[in-house]
């Protein structure tokens, strides 16, 4: 690849010591080039000037080192659930009420729900990301980690968006996994699942608080959400049912199979056919158990935590319970 190059240090595996690598030169970078000359149409040239402009951010590889979703449930839902966010989520509410209202209907997510995720994600659009995508996917994808592939798919899918949604791969911020806009979708979801909801010809979910509302339900409905079904209830699992937990998210077993596994939800959750999945979050109080629905096996299509999907689950209930409340 000719141009400008950008040296950084990367660990090479089974090598020992550090060595200096040109970005330009790492293979990987190379064969997405390739891809994109050969099978999307792209010019060679205008791939060497766009990834002369990338950065190799070691900020970066540490953040995503680190995610929220190691922590405990008791460290990690404080984050979340706060007043400031509840009030925020009952104000974003009020002021998008059509938008969500339609949404609701159109894909059968309640309006709080999708109103608690934008608020997860990006505090309903305060937060959304300072770096740049194009330097948080080329570090990523070339940075030899488990899920590098992953990202290399996914700077392809950032380049291809560019160039569908007249979207600026060098100047578009995001978080330090390259996720994007409001909702925070990285660029695939960006593309198979986005929606123009404000019907102005443009799928924007950098600006376009309609476009970011419809896409979150259309993204949840397209992953299983079941209208007017429950998303998560608590739960009491008996010493010998906890191993349970250890089975996955996606729901398997039906409520009449875990009750007698020895698992009760009460009758908080009705309907003996109802499949839901035993969740284990490791509380104040040690572990405390729930049952997750196939809504929250959606949510967590979304980021893929269960952590995630109850922050997100409690947030809304916090939400629709205060703007009730204030009626």
């Amino acid at each position: 690849m000719r141009g400008r190059t950008l040296a950084f240090v990367l660990m090479l595996g089974g090598t020992g010591p550090a060595a200096a690598v040109p970005l330009a030169d790492h293979p990987p970078l190379q064969e997405l080039v390739a891809t994109l000359v050969q099978e999307d149409g792209f010019e060679r040239e205008a791939l060497e000037h766009l990834f002369a402009q990338a950065e190799f951010k070691q900020s970066i590889i540490d953040a995503i080192t680190r995610p929220a979703e190691k922590m405990p449930w008791s460290r990690y839902r404080p984050i979340f659930l706060t007043e400031q966010r509840i009030d925020g989520g009952v104000a974003f509410w009020r002021q998008h009420a059509d938008l969500l209202d339609r949404a609701q209907a159109e894909h059968g997510v309640p309006a709080e729900v999708i109103t608690a995720i934008i608020g997860v994600e990006t505090r309903y659009g305060a937060v959304t990301g300072s770096y740049r995508a194009l330097d948080a996917l080329t570090t990523l994808a070339v940075a030899g980690m488990s899920r590098s592939a992953f990202f290399g798919r996914e700077l392809r899918h950032l380049l291809l968006l560019g160039r569908e949604e007249r979207i600026d791969p060098v100047t578009v911020t995001g978080s330090y996994a390259g996720a994007l806009g409001l909702p925070q979708f990285i660029p695939s979801s960006y593309r198979a699942y986005a929606v123009d909801f404000d019907q102005d010809g443009h799928r924007d979910l950098l600006h376009s608080t309609a476009d970011a509302i419809g896409s979150v339900a259309n993204y949840l409905r397209r992953h299983g959400w079941q209208r007017g079904q429950p998303i998560s209830v608590p739960a009491t699992v008996t010493a010998e049912a906890a191993g349970l937990a250890d089975a996955g998210l996606k729901p398997a077993l039906t409520l009449q199979e875990l009750r007698a596994r020895g698992v009760s939800a009460g009758h908080a959750a009705d309907g003996a056919t109802l499949k839901a999945a035993v969740i284990r979050l490791e509380g104040d109080q040690g572990d405390e158990y729930h049952l997750g629905f196939d809504n929250f096996y959606a949510i967590t299509r979304y980021n893929h935590s269960a952590l995630y999907a109850m922050a997100v689950t409690q947030l809304a209930a916090a939400i629709g319970e205060r703007k009730s409340a204030a009626r």
